[in-house]
């Protein structure tokens, strides 16, 4: 699967003590930072469009060959999410 990268800003001294004491712990903070990536895509992605991706990503077909039924259905799926956040 395609990886992308993202970029978020924290004051320069908090992530210092972070990395300082991320050290002392040999905890790698990239390593930290996807785990709970990981828990955010779980906690908030449903579980079908989950299942989707992972399907999607072991075929890799492109979206534009999909079903129209398949791409309803995640889209009906990934809405009222949406419209929760809202």
């Amino acid at each position: 699967m395609k990886k992308e990268a993202i970029t978020v800003q924290m004051d320069a001294e908090k992530l210092r003590a972070v990395k300082r004491y991320m050290e002392k712990k040999d905890a790698d903070l990239e390593q930290e930072l996807c785990d709970q990536l990981q828990r955010l895509y779980e906690k908030f992605v449903p579980a079908n469009v989950r299942e989707y991706i992972d399907e999607s990503a072991d075929i890799e077909i492109p979206p534009s060959t999909l079903p129209k039924k398949q791409k309803e259905k995640i889209r009906q799926t990934a809405e009222p999410r949406q419209a929760d956040e809202q």
